[in-house]
């Protein structure tokens, strides 16, 4: 079985050149490159086409969350691992949906980052235990809103999600009007009406929600 190929990028070099010498010290890995920041990591990445990258979070320029959207962009097959010392949520959300699979922090024994390298260059995803109860919390929490905003636009007409969806384009009350062949005077009926059972208090924050909610793109 081949070796596990694997880019590293991190911008303090010290703690860079001991990780990526105790991984080429593992068995059935190889460390293919080495970066200091996300434009050369994302070079290095075209360039070897490793199984796994492992990205620093945190880097001047390019960040890790950024880097991660690049090469899953061109690269879905590399799986990619955030090496962070942060437990912020925020980053934790936004390197999973930008498509990253395996969240370790720096702290963490070398065992748990290879054992992080393994089983994504297998296909898997590792989180952090400290990480894991939140994200999976956080999910949960989402998955609970959109529950609760689908039941909100339950009681909306077939014309109301019409005219919620022209509204949120942008238009304005003659444009939707003229869209689905209606007087303005009925958009702005449509329109109060959707406020009111959207519970919102003007058309930004209506346009906002069906956004949050997939009525529109």
């Amino acid at each position: 079985m081949s070796a596990i190929r694997v880019v590293l990028a991190e911008d303090e070099r010290l703690l860079r050149d001991a990780l990526a010498r105790l991984l080429a010290m593992e068995a059935g890995i190889e460390v293919v490159g080495q970066a200091g920041n996300g434009e050369q990591a994302l070079r290095l990445v075209l360039e070897q086409r490793p199984h796994v990258l492992l990205t620093d979070i945190s880097m001047p320029g390019m960040d890790g969350i950024e880097l991660t959207r690049r090469v899953k962009q061109v690269l879905p097959d590399t799986a990619v691992c955030i090496l962070t010392i942060y437990h912020d949520d925020t980053s934790v959300f936004q390197a999973i949906k930008a498509g990253a699979t395996g969240y370790v922090l720096k702290d963490s024994p070398l065992e748990e980052t290879v054992a992080a390298v393994r089983v994504l260059a297998g296909g898997g995803s590792l989180l952090h235990p400290s990480i894991a109860a939140r994200v999976l919390a956080e999910f949960n929490r989402i998955s609970a809103q959109r529950a609760a905003d689908i039941t909100m636009f339950a009681e909306l007409t077939d014309r109301e999600r019409e005219v919620l969806k022209e509204l949120a384009q942008g238009k304005r009350n003659r444009e939707i009007a003229e869209a689905l062949f209606i007087s303005e005077k009925t958009v702005k009926n449509h329109i109060s009406s959707i406020l009111m059972k959207l519970q919102v208090n003007d058309r930004t924050e209506a346009a906002l929600l069906a956004a949050r909610s997939g009525l529109i793109e």
